[in-house]
């Protein structure tokens, strides 16, 4: 029996195929020599026309019996990954060596030990360049198990030059290996417990990281290596809030590619995301001047022809390239700028339905609810807040959704939709009550929240004032201050108290501190 996941992943498959790789496998198959009858091209053409897998309408079909199905599934997704690997499109540096290698494995075989060997020599040199160490050490061991057999003595020094090679290149994967494990254990910490919460955690992630962090002489060290000792030190960052760090180790990464282009198209999805933490650290230090450069620079380097382009990395750039477009309103308050962007970003959103995992969706939703609650437009806000709340299957970060509820509840005060209130009132306490790990920030917000219905109208400005007073002495707190960029409910609290709009409220702070 197939199971659902097994039967989506070839339909799936054949779904991403573009124009160019259908008629590519076409051609593939016709030069197998493969019968247009043959049971798995039918089965081809019959999910290329199809809207969603239906294992009934393809029995109904009769191209293939029931219990011959799982078989002509198998071969197709095979013959189809085949016809995907001869693409020019997906072949480059790294297929390229891994060929030479099979190349000259298959030579060796055959006793061809002087033509496999040259082949060798010229794939590890390509794999050194490109930073390709684990390949490299893989075609050292195979030299020497050749060299073992064929050790002319013109050569009586090769079997200690292979030796150190090995050494040399075992020792540089240790290290990668020590560190790409460090940055990956800290990131599953990020997704799993969020950022530090006190100062017992804090100094949890620092001892975890200082005892894990090998020795490392920075002069020794190739691209590998520094990449992934930058992107360590920029997760324990992220953990500890320490966003002028984060800042500091994301230029490093992006940085480091800039000193090897090469390494742009060889690694782009790593390019993206060195420049995505880059953004969202300039953000959080709120440096519009800066944050807005850097977009721009980013921009104009991914929209360049010669910046390689798949299906993965179109989808990341469509994804930063938004996140970061909408984020730069934020930092001065300029929504109703903002407000533009919402259209355009919701037709591409539809052309990347597929592509775009829930989660994202959804930040985008709260991002537009955002933009609409800083302009003013508080029902446009309500409309896609919705959109995430009555979102059951959804399992996203609870901080969000936590933020999406008092947001919500905030919108739903600030429309003067009060019939609806109560009823708010006791789900959004309900739900938060529920998470696991509230912030200080998010139980004062609780408190206010429970103390509302009981305040009679004249006194509501004296409880905004009161409220702000306690939410400040955790502005600046290094494990709070987190939850104020979500919302910035301090400057709503504000805008009520000095009835102005939120905009021009965080616009004014904005100029005051960050203003040339």
């Amino acid at each position: 029996m197939i199971t659902k996941d097994q039967k989506d992943n070839l339909f799936s498959l054949v779904k991403s195929l573009t124009k160019s790789e259908k008629r590519q496998f076409k051609l593939y198959v016709g030069r197998l020599g493969v019968n247009s009858d043959s049971k798995f091209l039918k089965l081809f053409n019959l999910l290329d026309k199809a809207k969603a897998y239906n294992e009934a309408s393809i029995l109904k079909s009769g191209i293939v019996k029931k219990q011959q199905l799982a078989n002509v599934k198998a071969h197709l997704y095979k013959q189809v990954l085949i016809s995907l690997k001869l693409n020019p499109s997906h072949q480059n540096i790294r297929s390229q060596i891994r060929e030479q290698l099979d190349f000259a494995s298959i030579l060796y075989h055959k006793g061809l030990y002087k033509q496999s060997l040259k082949i060798l020599d010229k794939a590890k040199e390509l794999a050194i360049v490109n930073e390709e160490k684990n390949m490299a050490f893989e075609i050292v061991e195979l030299e020497k198990i050749i060299e073992a057999q064929y050790i002319t003595r013109s050569m009586s020094t090769r079997a200690d030059e292979l030796a150190m090679q090995a050494k040399e290149l075992s020792a540089q994967n240790v290290i990668a290996s020590k560190l790409s494990n460090l940055s990956l254990q800290l990131y599953s910490t990020i997704l799993k417990t969020g950022y530090v919460k006190n100062e017992e955690e804090s100094h949890m992630v620092t001892k975890y990281f200082n005892d894990r962090l090998p020795e490392i002489n920075l002069k020794k060290i190739g691209f590998r290596e520094k990449l992934w000792l930058y992107k360590a030190n920029l997760w324990q960052s992220f953990l500890l809030q320490d966003f002028l760090n984060c800042y500091k180790y994301a230029s490093k990464w992006v940085g480091l590619f800039h000193q090897n282009p090469s390494m742009i198209n060889l690694n782009p999805v790593f390019y993206l995301k060195g420049n995505n933490y880059l953004l969202e650290s300039i953000y959080f230090i709120r440096n519009k001047p800066k944050f807005v450069k850097k977009l721009d620079h980013f921009k104009a380097t991914v929209n360049n022809i010669k910046f390689n382009k798949d299906e993965n990395v179109s989808t990341l750039i469509f994804l930063y390239t938004n996140f970061h477009s909408i984020n730069q309103y934020f930092i001065d308050g300029s929504f109703e700028e903002g407000l533009e962007l919402i259209p355009k970003i919701e037709k591409e959103l539809i052309e990347f339905n597929d592509r775009i995992d829930p989660h994202h969706k959804m930040i985008f939703y709260y991002k537009f609810a955002s933009l609409h609650f800083g302009a003013g437009n508080n029902k446009a806000c309500i409309k896609y807040l919705d959109k995430i709340i009555s979102n059951k299957s959804l399992s996203m970060r609870e901080d969000l959704l936590c933020f999406s509820r008092v947001l919500n509840l905030v919108a739903h005060y600030e429309a003067g939709l009060d019939y609806h209130l109560e009823t708010l009132l006791r789900s959004t306490y309900k739900f938060l009550i529920k998470m696991n790990d509230l912030h200080e920030v998010q139980k004062e917000m609780i408190k206010f929240i429970r103390g509302l219905q009981d305040i009679y109208p004249h006194d509501l400005k004296k409880a905004f004032k009161n409220l702000v007073e306690t939410l400040k002495t955790y502005e600046d707190h290094p494990f709070e201050r987190r939850a104020f960029l979500y919302l910035d409910i301090i400057s709503w609290l504000e805008s009520k108290i000095e009835n102005k709009p939120v905009g021009e409220i965080i616009q004014n702070k904005y100029l005051a501190k960050y203003a040339p």
